[in-house]
């Protein structure tokens, strides 16, 4: 192994840990906290491996980092980090050659795998993605805050058992009674609102636009288009419209157990003018100063709760009536599910119409006759309770009349507004009331209780928050632009990784805001990811650098007589039609498209992701260009058929050294390429005007002996030599045929 290793580290359990792992090895280890010490132990023992914080680098060491590289050129270096820093680690390649990075947590394999590179001296350079390497949860928040609250519920239900030991146990109906009547009013309250509710959407629809001139016409058909979606919207079970004489004009209904669209639709039915609620708005009838009425009907389709009221046509006369309603079954349901009591609706005569309980035989809920009287004539006094066994259970039941604000009865009659009457009732159950000194006992344990949550409470929430409250104000700080945030990452649990990832984040926001910097939002993907390793990797080269590169430019020719005939917008939608036919292209054969002028488009190949040999390239190149011109031909064959003009383009490719790097100011820099090639790559397209009206893909001879055997691939015919402008020597020109191509081939 390396006999002397030298751990240079800020965090001194890193550098135990460090200097544990190379003993293991049976190296000689130092470990230096001062700069004297650390130049000490170089002068003595001339280290072979250094592993260095980075983060000292800016702290004083840089220096004796240097000195000792100059003057110890065989000793290895190997530099540690706590988060991934692009700019600091780009510095330290750029000053020291590529090396070996790692990061916290380390590992024995990872440590492992760094000696490895640097015995076979193949350094290796770190993917800079964002790979977070999270420490392992040792001690979960939720253990944390569950533990505590297990003791004290253990401690509380002791306590809470010692006293139920002393409760004494007690009956209490009249809490039973108390509790049953709440239910009953309860009940009571929600038929009056599912009466208002009811009345809400007669309102909604009665006032609709459409809704009176198509009663007036009795166009069952316009009606059902209206009030369907409304009937759906408001989930009404039941929608009559009914014509003045109390005929139905369009009945909608809900089909019980379906989706909420599915319901019946009628008309022709007569029943409705027998309903005396019915019949009090047919005869525009109004009691307490309203023309709506509820009522109870036992219809054909079943037991139903409807409130009625008039539609008006312009003149104010009287058009139909409609009726909103809803079954007895789906009332007792929706008051069970809300007052958590049973409900039994009976008739005026005792009999009941419908009920929750679970009744085998409805004669066991039957109200006798005295009961009935009693009930209607003392309502304003008292309710009837009344014992009632049901499938082996025994409940108590509360009854009193069902009032409607809007039911249509006599107004002489004492029951004036009653339906019927409604029955609350809930299992007999028992509950027990402690003695004056058992209270006593209850309050001040609860007492003790509370102020216990509330301490341990106050004390878990401040373990929990202030790490939390750290990130906030940290997270403020980038949110204000500042990155070069850090907050401490050492705890051992969930707060601890979610600090060690922020700490991620604002190392990953660095490097965003530097590639952000570098090539703005309009660069090739290509482009970028070779920029990103490159800044990563310290080899970025943002002033250029000469490679070997085939170019690739095509031309619309005749296109500005094109577009003078058309307007600019439809102009750009056919270049935008044109570009993503060839863009793709480029992209497959790993050719880069570099910029777009006008109706121009210049590509390069064997530059990025990483160079090729001029081979490859120039055959990549070769290969694109017939499927450009395939491309174009076949999106002639659309614009044909759309009776648009046809796009003849022309393609020039030619192989040379050019010049890749970055041009622009300092603000704004864009990745391209220039030089004599693409000059003369622009002059190659420009001939393709000369030999004839169709699309046209030509190579210089630069390119042909780029391919030397490779040009097998294609038909080459010769075009003959051309002189070009800039050039004194003529430029040998040949027409680029598929390898299927009947031309004739000069080579």
């Amino acid at each position: 192994m390396w006999l002397q290793v030298l751990v240079l580290q800020s965090d001194p359990k890193l550098s135990e840990q460090l200097s544990s792992f190379f003993t293991e090895l049976d190296d000689e280890v130092w470990a230096a906290r001062s700069v004297s010490e650390a130049q000490s132990i170089i002068k003595q023992h001339e280290p072979g491996l250094v592993v260095v914080d980075s983060r000292l680098l800016s702290e004083g060491w840089q220096e004796l980092i240097l000195s000792l590289k100059r003057d110890l050129p065989a000793t290895k270096f190997i530099f540690t980090s706590s988060y991934p820093d692009p700019q600091r680690e780009s510095q330290i390649k750029r000053e020291f050659g590529p090396q070996i990075f790692l990061r916290t947590p380390f590992t024995r394999a990872g440590l492992e795998q760094a000696i490895r590179d640097l015995e076979g001296d193949s350094p290796i350079i770190e993917d800079t993605k964002f790979k977070a390497i999270l420490p392992n949860i040792k001690v979960p928040v939720r253990a944390k805050i569950t533990i505590p609250y297990v003791i004290l519920a253990l401690v509380l239900a002791i306590a809470a058992a010692y006293v139920v030991n002393r409760i004494v146990l007690d009956t209490v109906e009249e809490r039973f009674t108390n509790q049953l009547i709440e239910a009953g009013k309860l009940a009571n309250d929600w038929m009056i609102n599912e009466e208002d509710r009811l009345l809400d959407t007669l309102r909604l629809i009665s006032y609709t636009n459409g809704i009176p001139q198509a009663v007036s016409a009795g166009d069952a058909e316009g009606l059902r288009e209206i009030v369907l979606p409304l009937a759906v919207n408001y989930r009404e079970e039941a929608v009559e419209i009914l014509d003045p004489q109390g005929t139905s004009l369009l009945s909608l209904r809900h089909i019980s157990g379906s989706t909420a669209e599915d319901y019946t639709t009628n008309r022709g039915e007569t029943v409705f003018s027998q309903w005396k609620f019915v019949q009090r708005v047919l005869q525009q009838q109004n009691g307490q100063n309203q023309d709506k009425f509820a009522g109870l009907a036992q219809a054909p389709w079943g037991d139903y709760l409807y409130v009625s009221g008039p539609i008006y046509d312009e003149s104010g006369n009287l058009a139909g009536v409609i009726l909103i309603g809803k079954s007895l079954r789906t009332l007792v349901r929706q008051v069970r599910s809300d007052t958590l009591s049973h409900v039994t609706i009976y008739t005026l005569a005792g009999q009941p119409m419908e009920s929750t309980l679970p009744a085998l035989d409805p004669t066991e809920l039957v109200l006798e006759p005295e009961s009935v009287t009693d009930v209607l004539s003392r309502q304003d006094e008292s309710s009837l309770v009344r014992s009632t066994q049901v499938a082996s259970i025994n409940y108590s039941e509360i009854v009193g009349p069902w009032e409607l604000s809007s039911a249509a009865v006599s107004p002489a009659s004492p029951t004036a507004n009653d339906l019927g009457l409604i029955g609350v009732a809930l299992a007999e159950t028992f509950l027990v009331r402690p003695g004056q000194i058992t209270r006593i006992q209850i309050f001040a344990l609860t007492t003790i209780a509370i102020l216990l949550v509330i301490f341990l409470g106050v004390y878990v929430a401040n373990r929990i928050s202030r790490p939390l409250l750290k990130m906030v104000a940290a997270s403020a700080e980038v949110a204000r632009g500042n990155l070069d945030v850090q907050i401490d990452a050492s705890g051992n649990d969930e707060v601890g990784v979610l600090a060690h990832s922020f700490n991620e984040m604002v190392a990953g926001l660095k490097e965003g805001s530097v590639y952000r910097d570098l090539l703005g939002r309009t660069v090739s993907p290509e482009v970028r990811e070779q920029l990103r390793q490159g800044f990563a990797t310290g080899d970025v080269n943002l002033e250029g650098q000469e490679v070997m590169a085939t170019v690739l430019m095509t031309d619309i020719r005749g296109f500005t007589t094109i577009a003078e005939a058309e307007n600019p917008s439809t102009v750009m939608t056919w270049l935008n039609e044109y570009f993503e036919e060839l863009v793709p292209i480029v992209n497959d054969y790993g050719g880069v498209v570099s910029k777009f002028e006008g109706d121009a488009m210049l590509a390069f190949f064997g530059i990025l992701p990483r160079p090729l040999p001029a081979q490859e390239s120039a055959q990549r190149g070769c290969q694109a260009a017939l499927d450009l011109i395939d491309a174009v031909n076949r999106l002639n064959v659309r614009r044909a058929k759309r009776g648009e003009p046809p796009f003849k383009t022309g393609v020039g490719v030619n192989t040379g050294p050019v010049t890749a790097g970055a041009l622009g100011s300092a603000d704004r820099l864009h990745y391209t390429i220039i030089g004599d090639t693409v000059n003369a790559t622009a002059r190659l397209e420009s001939l393709t005007r000369q030999f004839g009206e169709e699309s046209i893909a030509v190579i210089s001879q630069h390119t042909l002996f780029a391919l030397r055997e490779k040009h097998h691939d294609f038909q080459l015919e010769s075009m003959g030599a051309h002189n070009i402008k800039g050039k004194v020597e003529q430029l040998i020109v040949y027409r680029l045929l598929s390898a299927e191509s009947k031309s004739k081939v000069v080579t």
